[in-house]
């Protein structure tokens, strides 16, 4: 199975553009089953005000991104991964579609917001949801997801061969951290992180740190982007791998798991 990652600098506010962009990229003869795109790649990120981020969301699955994400899935053959601010029922959400050959596969609403997304948008309440694509099954997080090790293990008890993770990092700690959250579940990841910078409205400058990444159910660095560059990177795994637990003959890691335990 091929997977990866479209690392690159989203221009805030133009989604044509970054719509554009993608789509010219990825129609540009590459092969892959499975890519993941940044968080929020079709609008930036820094947001100044709740009026303007309710104009840049979009519905799902009907909105013009998801509409273009399903038209390239379809002519591409591919599963992709994407970030978009979606507006639903009187609620704005940070989300992730998964839409494939066939159509939309699935959504996911952020659940751990970071800084002031806090005050754009609110919590997802999709619970961490998994895929099933037929060549491997596909769990959601969303970019500070990372930081609570709950959201991976859940997508992992779920039975997730990969986790796909768009990504608008700032924090230097992800990359390093996504390789813990692969050996403590057995699992693949597909981070995709976005370049660049913002500062608007005289808010404080953004500066997104790359390194996108493939990580393996042991922790190899299969492929990582640079900080700074835009980055297109398709590699292949045999995502059943992730599908063995057994750390020895006498430990399973999800099996020895004692849950009775973990809230005391």
């Amino acid at each position: 199975m091929r997977v990866g990652y479209f690392q690159f600098d989203p221009i805030f506010g133009e989604v044509k553009r970054n719509l554009d962009l993608v789509t010219e990229r990825l129609n540009n003869s590459i092969e892959c089953d499975l890519l993941v795109l940044p968080e929020l790649f079709n609008t930036g990120y820094q947001f100044i005000s709740s009026e303007e981020a309710l104009s840049l969301a979009e519905e799902i699955p009907h909105g013009p991104t998801t509409v273009r994400l399903l038209e390239l899935a379809s002519a591409r053959g591919m599963y992709l991964v994407a970030g978009l601010a979606e507006r639903a029922g009187g609620h704005i959400y940070n989300s992730a579609v998964l839409v494939g050959p066939r159509g939309l596969v699935g959504s996911y609403r952020k659940i751990h917001l970071f800084f002031e997304e806090t005050l754009w948008f609110t919590p997802g309440d999709t619970g961490f949801p998994v895929y099933d694509i037929g060549s491997a099954r596909v769990g959601l997080m969303i970019c500070f997801d990372w930081i609570y090790p709950e959201s991976a293990r859940t997508l992992a008890i779920k039975g997730a061969d990969i986790i796909a993770h768009p990504s608008n990092l700032v924090l230097p700690h992800c990359p390093d951290a996504m390789v813990t959250r692969c050996i403590e579940n057995a699992v693949f990841a597909v981070t995709c992180n976005r370049i660049g910078s913002e500062e608007r409205g005289g808010k404080k400058k953004l500066t997104y740190i790359g390194n996108s990444e493939v990580v393996s159910p042991t922790g190899d660095i299969l492929k990582r982007a640079t900080a700074d560059q835009v980055e297109l990177a398709i590699i292949e795994i045999n995502p059943l791998k992730a599908r063995n637990k057994q750390i020895n003959p006498y430990n399973d890691l999800l099996a020895g798991r004692r849950p009775e335990f973990y809230s005391r």
